[in-house]
This record gives C-alpha cells, sequence and structure tokens, in this order.
C-alpha cells in the first residue's frame, strides 16, 4: 500500500554569499585615504578599489576619473572589460 508515497527528498539549499555593504558615496575618511594611499598602489583597478575602499563599483570609477584628472594615475590596459591603472612616476629633481 505504501508504493511511492514516502517523504520527498529535502534538496540543500546551497551556499549562500553574504550580501557586501559598500558605500555609494564617499565619506570624508574614504574620500582622504583614496587621495593619500590609492596613488601609491602598483596596480589599480574598479574590482581592488571596491574591495579594499568597501564601495561601490560606480563610485570606484568615478573615483579613478577623479585620480586622472589630477594626474597622479595613468593606463596601463584599456579594455572594455576591464581597465588597469598604475601610479605615475614622481620625477624628483636633482640637486
Amino acid at each position: 500500500m505504501a508504493g511511492g508515497k514516502g517523504k520527498k527528498k529535502k534538496w540543500s539549499k546551497g551556499k549562500n554569499k553574504e550580501k557586501a555593504n559598500n558605500q555609494v558615496l564617499f565619506e570624508q575618511s574614504t574620500y582622504d585615504k583614496l587621495m593619500s594611499e590609492v596613488p601609491k598602489y602598483k596596480m589599480i583597478t574598479v574590482s581592488i578599489l571596491t574591495d579594499r575602499l568597501r564601495i561601490t563599483c560606480s563610485l570606484a570609477r568615478k573615483a579613478i576619473a577623479i585620480l586622472i584628472a589630477q594626474k597622479m594615475i595613468k593606463p596601463v590596459t584599456m579594455h572594455s572589460k576591464q581597465q588597469i591603472y598604475t601610479k605615475t612616476a614622481v620625477e624628483e629633481p636633482e640637486a
């Protein structure tokens, strides 16, 4: 009588990634860190800024645009999917 009417298998929910709570606007402390530390990084990408400064990707792209306008960083590779930037070499005057 009990043929095929047993309990159904419970499938696992899978692993859920924690949602990142990144800033959507600059706070003064984050902006100061952007201006002082980021131009010293060897490699600068949108994903690196997002990870280290805890900001959103769109805000990281705006930050990169600010740093380029002030000539603090320069592009290395410009691709549609990934843009890579580096610090500009500061030429010290010889005495």
